[in-house]
């Protein structure tokens, strides 16, 4: 097992940046997940770590060593690819077997390693067939078997279920989870999927231009996101990001509606941001505000009602037995404690607003 250590590391291209002189650790037996949008710098990160691009700047530790000058095969790790990386003419068992052989294993070793890992992915019966022969979710996990055999110090994990249909991902988010408890391997994952950030990591790390903008657990980027980035990013659906000012202690919307009591200083511009499970929807009349609504969709589970308010639309849920119809008018109130205030310009959280008791007003 391994700790790994980023030591501001910097990845250019010319004049591109794609990793901007980062620094973050990775506890033993963490599992750890890069989050962000195509072209954040989350693969390049992960693919420095194993070796596969130089880094231009800082450092790279794998337990106690530096790996900077190694050579990706003396490095310890596994990675898992999204598109499998299965060889089509052996079978399943010499698709496994294969890190094993290259490395030297006595072949009297490799059976019982085989065997034990397949067993872990649920496997065991496929083994004498082709990849041709297994579903995509199969030939993941053989993937993954095939990483695991080498119980390697770090897993590297780059978009592994990105080629899944969605109820695949959601079978192997289970699997994934299983075994990474299971196993206790230092675990670098990289998604652009939040459910997959969420549903896996012990922490997560955003990224945006090559910069890690938050570093935390789930509960913590979720609950208490560092910046409109974060905010607009975690979250499905996103959250709402309402524009206005602040006046006489209260957050004013650019319609001049009175929304909600903020306890801060007047501000000319600020940005207030309340997630849809935040927004409790009443009959009109009943709630802080009444709005008219411009789409409404039934998800099974829930209501997402898209509303007009003032200049933007936001989005609010509402029970799974809600049933309303386009351009009906219903009233909207805010949970005063789930609120944030956040400054246009530099994009950072201004005040902790939405975990101290506020009230609202129409």
């Amino acid at each position: 097992m391994a700790e790994v250590r980023l030591k501001n590391l910097t990845k250019r291209w010319g004049d591109f940046v794609g990793v901007d002189n980062q620094s973050l650790d990775i506890h033993d037996r963490e599992f750890l997940v890069l989050l962000g949008p195509s072209g954040c710098g989350k693969t390049t990160t992960m693919r420095m770590i194993a070796g596969l691009e130089d880094p231009t700047g800082g450092e790279i530790w794998i337990g106690d060593r530096m790996v900077n000058d190694d050579l990706p095969k003396d490095r310890d790790v596994a990675m898992v690819f999204q598109n499998y990386g299965l060889y089509p003419h052996m079978t399943i068992f010499d698709n496994i077997a294969y890190p094993l052989k290259v490395r030297g294993i006595p072949k009297q070793e490799i059976a019982p390693k085989v065997h034990e890992a397949a067993e872990k992915v649920e496997l065991t019966q496929f083994l004498d067939r082709k990849p041709k022969a297994l579903s995509g979710g199969q030939r993941q996990r053989v993937a993954l078997a095939r990483a695991i055999v080498r119980t390697p110090k770090v897993f590297l994990m780059d978009e592994p279920l990105s080629n899944l249909d969605a109820k695949l991902r959601v079978t192997m988010r289970a699997e994934l989870k299983h075994l990474s408890r299971q196993m206790k391997i230092t675990t670098v994952y990289v998604t652009h999927d939040q459910i997959e950030a969420m549903t896996l990591a012990d922490r997560v790390a955003v990224m945006k231009h090559g910069v890690i903008q938050q570093l935390g657990t789930p509960d913590e980027i979720y609950n208490d996101p560092a910046n409109l980035f974060v905010a607009g990013f975690i979250g499905s659906p996103a959250m709402n990001l309402i524009n206005g000012s602040v006046q006489d202690g209260m957050f004013v919307t650019t319609g001049g509606t009175r929304l909600v009591q903020v306890g801060i200083p007047d501000r000319p511009a600020v940005i207030l941001g309340v997630r849809a499970d935040d927004m409790k929807v009443f009959e009109p009349g009943e709630g802080d505000i009444d709005v008219t609504i411009y789409a409404f969709e039934n998800t099974g589970e829930s209501t997402l009602l898209t509303v007009q308010w003032g200049k933007q639309r936001v989005i609010a849920r509402g029970s799974r037995h809600l049933r309303k119809n386009q351009d009906d008018v219903v009233g909207i109130s805010l949970s005063a404690e789930h609120i944030y205030l956040f400054d246009p310009e530099t994009g950072n959280r201004i005040s902790d607003v939405g975990r101290s008791s506020v009230s609202t007003s129409a």
